[in-house]
């Protein structure tokens, strides 16, 4: 045991350092992962910080662009009904407006109006042009069908009052539905300065044309008249084909001679009994035997 003693204090002092090396980095691993750990949590904290200011700056960000988006859109039906619904004219004018055939539209015919101007001013006033035009009800920066400007280039004398007539047609395929009817009168004072007037700015139903004829009626009509002009051919032609195949009739000849009537199919009897019953001689013979009687 002596001996052992010595050599086991000798392993202990060997192993006890190695010991000690070999937890030294355990340790220092656990403090640094420690230490890692404490800055991740620090990291995260910071991002998350930072997620809810991004967070924010997006929300006040979706807040002025919604702002933005209803402003705009506040200022475009604002254009929208400074364009469609109030039009600039003067207070020194009237207009009238009068349809030819009432306020009735129908397509694909001639709607006529005439439209009176009144000038109450001191100023003469430049009637320019006269246009009418169709546009969407729900809509009316959206043209339907645009008609020609009536140019005038009339003056208007102050307490004097002027008419127009225009017309227009509406286009057949509309017939049948609402649209907005904008009639527009242009003109200007003598300092220069342009005013428009909406005469008529009204939603219309334009009425389907029912009188008169169209493309297709007159293709069936002519469709009809072909078709009988060949039926009434074809009759003629079949009642001349039958005249052709039926046969002459036959002409009794009489009984006065057998020279050309067969007799053939008639039994003998029956014939002998004719003659005897019938006379052989012509009437004639028979006038000259009573005339030779008579000289004897």
């Amino acid at each position: 045991m002596m001996k052992l003693l010595p050599k086991l204090l000798l392993l202990l002092l060997l192993a006890f350092p190695a010991t000690i090396l070999i937890r030294g980095p355990e340790v220092s691993a656990q403090d640094l992962t420690e230490d890692e750990e404490a800055e991740a949590v620090d990291e995260d904290v910071v991002d998350d910080v930072t997620a809810e200011d991004e967070d924010d700056e997006a929300e006040v960000e979706d807040d002025e662009n919604a702002e933005l988006v209803s402003e705009t859109e506040e200022k475009e039906d604002e254009e929208e009904e400074a364009l469609v619904g109030e039009v600039k004219a003067s207070p020194n004018a009237d207009t009238t407006i009068l349809f030819v055939k009432g306020e009735d539209f129908p397509a694909n015919n001639i709607v006529k109006f005439l439209l009176g101007f009144t000038n109450k001013g001191s100023e003469n006033f430049v009637v320019e042009s006269l246009d009418a035009s169709f546009r969407y009800p729900q809509d009316y920066q959206f043209y339907i069908q645009n008609f020609t400007a009536l140019q005038l280039g009339i003056v208007v004398p102050p307490s004097k009052q002027a008419t127009f007539e225009y017309s227009f047609i509406p286009a057949e395929p509309m017939g049948g539905r609402p649209f907005g009817l904008v009639i527009n009168l242009n003109y200007k004072d003598g300092n220069g300065n342009i005013f428009q007037d909406a005469v008529f700015n009204q939603t219309v139903t334009l009425t389907e044309r029912e009188d008169g004829l169209d493309g297709e009626t007159i293709f069936m009509y002519v469709f009809l008249s072909g078709l009988s002009l060949l039926v009434v051919v074809g009759l003629h032609q079949l009642l001349e084909s039958r005249k052709r195949r039926r046969p002459a009739p036959k002409v009794e000849m009489g009984t006065s001679s057998h020279n050309d009537v067969d007799l053939s199919w008639i039994p003998q009897e029956t014939l002998n009994q004719i003659n005897k019953a019938s006379p052989k001689r012509s009437p004639r013979k028979r006038s000259q035997k009573r005339s030779a009687g008579s000289d004897e």
